[in-house]
């Protein structure tokens, strides 16, 4: 046997009859050999690890737009408290911790510069409508690898498209990595607020704190442990007084911080910033030429709005500049 069927046969006798297990794969859409190491949802771990659009999450904003410190979340650092938090789910409930983690790293690779703000403005932009979990699967199926897309399987495309709203996965790993993005969020958004000075958490209702906690790891602790200790048959899930205090903190969260003038006045300036280089870039030859298949397959409008929502904050900035901020004439 090798390396990677041994572990498969491990996977048959020890995870849940709810986990999905690597050898019942439905599949990739382009058939490849199997590896004599790694499962194939080890293989979609570690293609997303590597790819381009995992790197460039660095510099992409998860809440706060282009904070001055070090400290704060971008898109990669929720992207990892996400994957760590569904790993531990996923173990202590013995589901597939790989596909878990496959999909909780591809779950933003679609995400715009400027976080949901950019995808607000993308959504009005582009004619069809933009969903940054919808580009996510377009980011590994069809942008990545000049075209030809990581090829991943099945399941781990499912779990990144189903992850934050519409229809549940169809795996309860898929199901798992939604509820674990709403934890990750929730909490450390909050930390970053504070650090920010728009929230002080003596703020957060009490009817949160009583059955959560006081603190970040005493909130996602209780959490976490709900999750383990109440999900059954594949159903992810936490006991009723844990998830009604969860969208309390959730509403609050939206009233003080999200939708908050003081935390979100340099967002203002997004819609100006990205809709000018939406415009500008409609214009033939201003695409690369990596975006040619792309214009000829699906026109001038879905490759500027891909270009657009593949970019990192400071990217997008210093091309408005180079384009639109006039230069001192120098020979």
């Amino acid at each position: 046997m090798t390396v990677r069927e041994e572990f498969q046969k491990w996977e048959e006798e020890f995870l849940s009859p709810e986990a999905s297990l690597s050898r019942n794969t439905r599949g990739r859409e382009r058939a490849e050999e199997e590896c004599s190491l790694r499962t194939p949802y080890q293989r979609d771990r570690d293609r997303i690890i590597h790819c381009k659009a995992f790197r460039r999450l660095k510099h992409k904003t998860q809440v706060f737009l282009a904070p001055q410190g070090d400290h704060y979340r971008t898109r990669l650092t929720h992207t990892l408290e996400v994957a760590q938090i569904a790993r531990t789910v996923a173990r202590a409930l013995r589901l597939n911790e790989d596909l878990t983690e496959a999909i909780a790293l591809g779950h933003d690779l679609g995400h715009t510069p400027f976080g949901h703000a950019g995808e607000q403005v993308l959504n009005q932009l582009y004619p069809s409508g933009f969903r940054h979990f919808e580009q996510s699967v377009r980011v590994v199926e069809k942008l990545e690898k000049e075209g030809r897309g990581l090829n991943l399987t099945w399941e781990v495309r499912d779990g990144i498209l189903c992850h934050t709203r519409g229809q549940e996965a169809a795996t309860a790993e898929g199901r798992l990595v939604r509820l674990a993005d709403k934890i990750a969020y929730l909490n450390h958004d909050i930390d970053d607020a504070v650090r920010a000075g728009v929230l002080s958490e003596s703020k957060i209702p009490r009817t949160v704190t009583a059955v959560l906690g006081e603190k970040r790891s005493q909130r996602i602790d209780r959490m976490v442990h709900s999750v383990v200790e109440n999900s059954h048959s594949g159903r992810i899930c936490m006991e009723q007084d844990v998830e009604e205090a969860f969208y309390c903190l959730h509403d609050f969260m939206y009233e003080h911080v999200y939708l908050n003038r003081q935390a979100k006045r340099e967002e203002e300036k997004v819609p100006n910033l990205l809709g000018t280089l939406y415009g500008y870039l409609l214009s033939p030859g201003r695409l690369p030429p990596e975006m040619e298949m792309i214009i000829q397959e699906e026109g001038i409008e879905r490759a500027v709005c891909d270009y657009i929502a593949g970019m990192t904050d400071q990217y997008a900035v210093d091309m408005f500049h180079r384009v639109f901020i006039p230069r001192a004439w120098s020979r």
